[in-house]
């Protein structure tokens, strides 16, 4: 068995604002495993800034995997708790090697095109003209759950958008989920928080800056909107502090993205935790390209989960690689008469 690794910048077709600034382009690794004939494929996401696994020894840890990858996945996998993202391309990797088709991951109805997973409609940061066309879109494209990146622009005219989607559709016509990327200071939260409820928003993602467990404990007991961890869970590697985070916080729901909480593995156990806790939960890619986008819609399907999920981020790029993927009418499908464009 052996193994190699490959940088890949993936570019965006138009500059993504978020709170932490404006993408122009990803930066992903691919890892490839070869035994015979047989290759496995896998995607390292990393997502620099934000990713826990943003170190100067990124790539010589991916070269450390590569001359090691006769340990096998369980083994690597423990040995790479401060590199999620390296876990997770390790474990599709492998997971490919295994299949008779090396991007047939979790063959199911979804795979053969028989189902599909509903998605919220993402609407990027940026200003009002542009955002309020991106839901104009979304909205045409049949989407009837749509998430906003809020935060990079003034909270007022946030609202008058929020305002201006309720006044021609009700909560039960589109759902609405807002994500402030921990934007608000927690002295400001509660009050934005109550604001944006009479809208009907359905929640609210990361409202405060991750790391503050106590004022996003209390905000958790008091707001009147339905809060979702995201970034809280990033660094989290122990199933002992995952636990005692969850029930620290008790947040109603969880967003799970594999490439930077340790893939398949490391989103089972912080799943479990919030099944046992009575915590809601979905999945979200993290601005894969569509070969870790294709791993993590195939595994989500399997969860069997009714809730929109997050994983409409393969149409961002100008460069992504062409996949079966395709999103139509507000759920993305796998199109099995189209054949993957991929070279290592």
């Amino acid at each position: 068995m052996t193994a190699s690794y490959k940088k890949y910048i993936l570019n965006f077709k138009r500059p993504s604002g978020t709170s932490r600034g404006v993408l122009t382009e990803k930066e992903t690794w691919f890892l490839k495993i070869s035994e015979g004939t047989k290759y496995g494929i896998g995607e390292c996401g990393i997502l620099r800034s934000l990713s826990y696994d943003d170190r100067p020894d990124y790539e010589q840890k991916l070269k450390w995997v590569c001359e090691n990858i006769s340990l096998g996945k369980d083994r690597l996998w423990e040995e790479l708790k401060e590199f999620p993202s390296i876990q997770f391309g390790v474990e599709m990797a492998f997971k490919s090697l295994a299949s008779d088709d090396p991007c047939l991951l979790f063959p199911s109805e979804f795979t053969s095109g028989n189902d599909s997973i509903p998605i919220n409609g993402l609407v990027w940061m940026g200003e009002k003209d542009f955002m309020k066309k991106q839901i104009s879109e979304k909205i045409e494209a049949g989407f009837n759950c749509i998430k906003l990146k809020i935060g990079a622009i003034d909270f007022e005219a946030e609202l008058a958008l929020l305002r201006s989607i309720r006044e021609n559709f009700s909560a039960r016509e589109i759902e609405l989920r807002v994500d402030a990327n921990g934007a608000f200071e927690p002295e400001e939260a509660l009050q934005k928080l109550e604001r944006l409820a009479m809208l009907g928003i359905h929640s609210i993602e990361q409202p405060i800056r991750q790391g503050q467990i106590e004022a996003m404990a209390r905000l958790c007991t008091k707001t009147p909107l339905p809060i979702a961890l995201d970034e809280e869970l990033i660094g989290v590697v122990d199933v002992t502090e995952k636990a005692e985070l969850i029930q620290t916080i008790k947040p109603q729901y969880a967003i799970f993205k594999p490439s930077l909480i340790g893939g398949f593995k490391g989103t089972t156990e912080w799943l479990e935790l919030c099944q046992q806790n009575e915590v809601g939960w979905w999945i979200t890619s993290a601005l894969e390209s569509n070969i870790g986008l294709n791993a993590i819609s195939q595994w989500t399907y399997t969860l069997n989960s009714n809730m929109p999920q997050g994983l409409g981020t393969g149409s961002l790029y100008t460069n992504n690689i062409d996949s079966p993927l395709e999103v139509k009418n507000g759920s993305i499908h796998y199109n099995p008469g189209k054949n993957w464009e991929f070279k290592f």
